[in-house]
């Protein structure tokens, strides 16, 4: 049977989570807005809890998490939400790295369009952009820094501790997307210096549809975001619409299980990459990792097996196990991969690279045992090509 490993792209929903959104969905039909009756209440009470649980699995304030659809909506209000400040302080220039997730590249770019002046800090080999490189592009009329904690693609960790560090002395906004990064390097989150932070619940066992954006109090103040869409009052007018209280209550639920286990989680997913990694040099087939791996996650390996293309890979061994070849976002374009591009990784070697991504949950024993039959898929690839 196939074991799943695309956890970066979605990660199965844990049961706890499903059970509480099941409840909710069954008997609690109210509007968390509605104030009119009992319903209403009860909804709002699931909400704030909920709110509660994300704010102590990040280490903030509930009122500084406000709910919407998942980082995608986050990382867009984060960024479009500050046109407003923009124009009434001269601020229009923006830092980011070409390796962010299309939704805040694009968003970015829709910025430019508007007049915004837009740095792109690119990574070196390793998969990992300069602190330095980003710092020294800071200017006086710079609006925002905008890095993603984990890439996606290739797990690497970026240094956005020591950026959010340096830029916590300056007039400079700091955002940083940590959908790849939230329910795992739990410690790592609340020691960083942030005004604006994007997670989803559907990274870490949660339900697709609903994240957070968290907003850090800076001298009492908030972020100057506004809403980049308009209705209700809904998350104060940020993030107008009803709110999904079974969603919300299930991201609730999933923070609180991430908060209970992330260290024994960690362990786990540290020792299927080690189990994996012997099993690469015990096997010896021709591989090499994309990215340093002393900076990368413990729950991603972004691995080029020279000589076999990744298609034909992830085609012949889908009855072993679910991999993929780069983002989900962007699995339909037939591009070789702009993050692995932008490493200086050449084009023969992307066609030949995959991303295996695990996460709590998993049998390790099953995936030990699935990896094995495609390694023995690549021994058969390169003996055929040889």
């Amino acid at each position: 049977m196939s074991v799943y490993l695309d956890y970066n792209a979605t990660t199965p929903i844990d049961p706890r989570v499903l059970d509480v959104m099941i409840e909710v969905y069954r008997n609690g039909p109210g509007n968390a807005d509605s104030r009119t009756h009992d319903f209403g209440e009860q909804a709002r009470k699931v909400t704030e809890n909920a709110r509660k649980q994300v704010a102590e699995l990040l280490g903030v304030t509930p009122e500084e998490v406000f709910f919407t659809s998942g980082s995608t909506e986050s990382n867009n209000i984060a960024i479009q939400g500050l046109r407003e400040y923009a124009a009434s302080t001269g601020k229009k220039h923006i830092i980011t790295s070409s390796i962010e997730h299309k939704s805040v590249l694009n968003t970015v770019k829709y910025m430019e369009s508007q007049g915004f002046d837009v740095d792109y800090v690119s990574p070196d080999l390793s998969g990992r952009v300069s602190a330095e490189d980003v710092l020294r592009r800071v200017r006086e009329d710079t609006l925002l820094v905008s890095i993603m904690h984990v890439n996606n693609e290739t797990g690497t960790i970026q240094p956005v501790k020591e950026i959010g560090d340096a830029l916590a002395e300056k007039d400079v906004l700091f955002h940083v997307d940590a959908t790849q990064s939230c329910g795992k390097l739990v410690d790592e989150i609340r020691d960083l210096n942030y005004d604006m932070l994007s997670v989803s619940a559907h990274k870490f066992r949660g339900p697709q549809g609903i994240g957070a954006l968290i907003l850090k109090r800076r001298n009492y103040k908030l972020p100057p975001v506004k809403n980049v869409y308009f209705g209700g009052q809904q998350e104060h007018g940020l993030r107008p619409g009803t709110t999904p209280v079974a969603l919300v209550a299930g991201m609730g639920k999933a923070c609180e299980l991430a908060q209970a286990k992330y260290k024994e989680e960690a362990k786990e997913n540290r020792a299927i990459r080690d189990e994996m990694l012997g099993l690469l040099k015990k096997e010896g087939v021709r591989y090499e990792l994309n990215g340093d791996l002393q900076y990368c996650i413990d729950s991603t390996l972004n691995i080029c097996f020279d000589g076999v293309s990744s298609e034909a890979l992830m085609l012949s061994t889908k009855q072993y196990c679910a991999i993929s070849n780069g983002s989900a976002c962007t699995s339909k374009s037939y591009d070789p991969s702009y993050v692995l591009t932008d490493m200086g990784i050449p084009v023969d070697k992307i066609e030949s690279s995959v991303r295996i991504s695990w996460g709590p949950g998993i049998n390790r024993d099953e995936v030990i045992d699935n990896f094995k039959k495609m390694l023995k898929v690549v021994e058969n690839f390169t003996f055929y090509t040889e």
